[in-house]
C-alpha cells in the first residue's frame, strides 16, 4: 500500500507540474502545408508536437495514395510507373495477404479515379512544388494537379484517397495564392477542389481566405470561423 502511495503521488506531481508549467515554443521559419493546418485546427496541439517530437507510426493510407498519385502522373505523362516500396519488409512479405489487399484497393482507386470528371482532362501540371511566405513564415507544399481552362483561368485538385470525405478548405487556399502569386494569376482566376477518389465527389469549397486571412490565421488571430464553407 505504501508503494501504491509513493506512484501516486509521484503522478500527481507529475501532472500538476505539466499543469503548471508555462513553456514558450518557438514556431518554426518554415512549415509544411500540412503544418499549418495542424496550427490552425489546434494551436496548442500543435506546440506539444514541436515541444516533444515523438515517431509516427506507419502510415499504409498515406502509401496507398502515394501509389495512387504515382499512377495518375503515369497515366498522363506516359511514364512507366516508379517502383515503390509501399510495404514495411520487417512485416510484409510479397504475395502476403496485406500486399493482396493493397493491390486489389490499388486497383479500386484506378477504377474509381476512370469514372471521374477529370479521367478525361488533361492536366496542365501534375505534382507542383509550392512555396509561400506568410507572416514571415515559409509555406512548402506540393499540387497534385492544376488544370488550365479555355479562358485561360485554373483550377487547383488535390486528390484524396482515403476513406472520409473530409478536408480542409485551408490546404487549397495555400496552394490557389501559391499558384497565383508564382503564375501572376489574379486570385480570382484560380479555383481550387478536392476529388474524394473513392466516391467520385468533388469538393469545390467557396470563399476560400486570401492572402490577408491566411495570415491572421497563422498568427491566431480570429477569422478562422470564416474558413470556406463547401460547395459540391
Amino acid at each position: 500500500m505504501a508503494s501504491w502511495d509513493r506512484d501516486l503521488d509521484a503522478l500527481e506531481g507529475e501532472l500538476r507540474r505539466a499543469r503548471a508549467a508555462v513553456r514558450d515554443v518557438e514556431l518554426p521559419a518554415a512549415l509544411s502545408a500540412s503544418q499549418l493546418l495542424r496550427l490552425a485546427a489546434d494551436a496548442q496541439g500543435f506546440a506539444r508536437d514541436l515541444a516533444r517530437p515523438m515517431p509516427k507510426p506507419p502510415q499504409p493510407a498515406a502509401r496507398q495514395g502515394t501509389r495512387f498519385h504515382a499512377w495518375v502522373e503515369s497515366r498522363f505523362d506516359e511514364l512507366p510507373l516508379p517502383l515503390l516500396d509501399v510495404l514495411d519488409p520487417a512485416t510484409e512479405l510479397p504475395g502476403s495477404d496485406q500486399e493482396i489487399a493493397d493491390e486489389a484497393d490499388l486497383d479500386s482507386l484506378k477504377a474509381a479515379f476512370e469514372r471521374s470528371e477529370y479521367a478525361e482532362r488533361t492536366p496542365y501540371r501534375m505534382e507542383v512544388p509550392v512555396q509561400l511566405t506568410l507572416a514571415g513564415r515559409v509555406i512548402r507544399g506540393r499540387i497534385d494537379a492544376v488544370y488550365r481552362n479555355p479562358d485561360g483561368s485554373y483550377e487547383i485538385v488535390d486528390w484524396k484517397t482515403g476513406r472520409t470525405t473530409e478536408a480542409d478548405p485551408l490546404q487549397l487556399a495555400v496552394y490557389r495564392l501559391a499558384w497565383s502569386e508564382t503564375t501572376g494569376t489574379p486570385l480570382e482566376e484560380v479555383a481550387a477542389a478536392f476529388l474524394h477518389v473513392r466516391s467520385g465527389r468533388v469538393i469545390r469549397p467557396r470563399d476560400l481566405p486570401d492572402r490577408a486571412r491566411l495570415e491572421r490565421i497563422l498568427q491566431g488571430k480570429s477569422d478562422t470561423d470564416s474558413d470556406a464553407q463547401p460547395d459540391s
